[in-house]
């Protein structure tokens, strides 16, 4: 019985640590605001809730986006996808040296708003496995 349980909640684990789907409705009113406000021409809106604060994904002028904003409607951090070829230099040579044996899926710049703090991420894939992996704008992998 012990074993039969133990699946049970194991196999419930890979759900419990996905993000949430939300609608707008579900957001919190200053959240919703501050991201009409700061992105007016948006389209594709898709919500989820990211700890304590909501992720909001969608397009604005064709590029795909997505920000995290905190329930009282404060922007923390925006993410643009980018193409490769548009990372910087040494995001591009670390990759190829350091992730040669990976496909890379997908590359983003992730901005921080408070401070203007930029990295660079790379979705990487091996083996059928995916991993995201941050780099500074010298290259550098960063936590």
């Amino acid at each position: 019985m012990k074993k039969t349980v133990l699946l049970a909640l194991l196999a419930t684990l890979p759900c419990a640590a996905q993000a949430r789907q939300l609608t707008a409705k579900q957001v919190p009113a200053a959240a919703v605001a501050a991201f009409r406000k700061a992105y007016p021409q948006s389209t594709t809106v898709a919500w989820e809730k990211e700890d304590h604060s909501f992720e909001v994904g969608f397009a604005q002028n064709k590029a795909k986006m997505s920000a995290i904003i905190s329930a009282i409607g404060t922007v923390l951090e925006t993410e643009t996808a980018v193409p490769m070829a548009q990372l910087l230099a040494p995001v591009q040579a670390r990759l190829a040296s350091q992730y040669k044996e990976y496909t890379v899926t997908e590359t983003a710049r992730i901005v921080t708003v408070a401070t203007g703090a930029t990295v660079y991420e790379a979705e990487v894939t091996k083996g059928g496995k995916h991993r995201d992996v941050l780099f500074g704008a010298d290259g550098r992998e960063v936590k």
